[in-house]
Parts: C-alpha cells; structure tokens; sequence
C-alpha cells in the first residue's frame, strides 16, 4: 500500500536503515525485533534497536526512542522523517506503529508534519504525519 504523502529519496533511505537496525536488537523475551532510523534537519541518520528486559515495561526502550535519545545525545534536535520496522524473530509481515510513549516523545522533538514511515519491505510502506498519529497530544 503506498502513501498519499510524498516522500524524497533520502527519506526512503530511511527504509533499509531501519531494517539494518533489527539485527541490533536486545529482545530475548517477546522475540519481538524493532528497527528505527531517523532523519535529521541536518540530513544525519541515526538508527535505533528495542532492547527489552525481564523485568518488562517501564525499563524496556523501543527502537525509536533509541534512535531519537541516540541523536539528542549528539547534538540534534531537530528531525523531519523516521522510519520504523518490526517483526517476530526479524521476520517483519506487517506494518509496525509506534507506541504512545514513543508518539510522546516524537512530539517533544517534532513539528506536527513530521513524517513517520512504517514499512513492512523495502518497497511497501506507508507515511504518516505525526499529527496523524497524535492528534491531540500534549504540550506545555
């Protein structure tokens, strides 16, 4: 299924980083793997893994805040796209959206119009805008 919203070609660069990045993954619990690249403003790409513990949810940090915690600790905090992939053992089928935290936390950093592309290839994605995905979300 291909989106409505237009992505450029570094943008689609986004999709084979984020499918790199699954074999990063720490999740020897749920098996469940997690792959993210995001783009900068600067046009920087920073991947991110989950990487999951026993203990389970509040110390448990998915892909895509490894990638945006990975860029903020570097120096950027401006982002325009992020792409994210996922699948039982690496093996993705489907479309892989993000949490609410994660959809939080991109808030913090991104413009409403911030692109989020979720694929489950290299060549079936779709986009969304992160006010798609947050349209309400919460702001001081």
């Amino acid at each position: 299924m291909k989106s409505k919203i237009i992505i450029s070609e570094q943008e689609k660069q986004l999709i084979p980083a984020a499918f790199n990045m699954l074999k990063y993954s720490y999740s020897p619990y749920s098996n469940f793997k997690v792959g993210a690249a995001l783009l900068s403003s600067t046009e920087k790409i920073f991947g991110g893994c989950n990487i999951e513990f026993f203990w389970g949810g509040g110390a448990t940090v998915c892909a895509e805040r490894t990638a945006i915690f990975k860029a903020v600790s570097e120096g950027e905090k401006s982002f325009s796209a992020i792409c994210i992939v996922g699948g039982k053992n690496g093996d993705v089928q489907d479309f892989c959206s993000p949490c609410g935290i994660c959809r939080q936390v991109l808030s913090e950093f991104c413009k409403p119009d911030f692109k989020i592309i979720l694929a489950s290839s290299l060549t079936d994605f779709k986009v969304f805008t992160l006010s798609d995905l947050l349209p309400e979300s919460f702001s001081l």
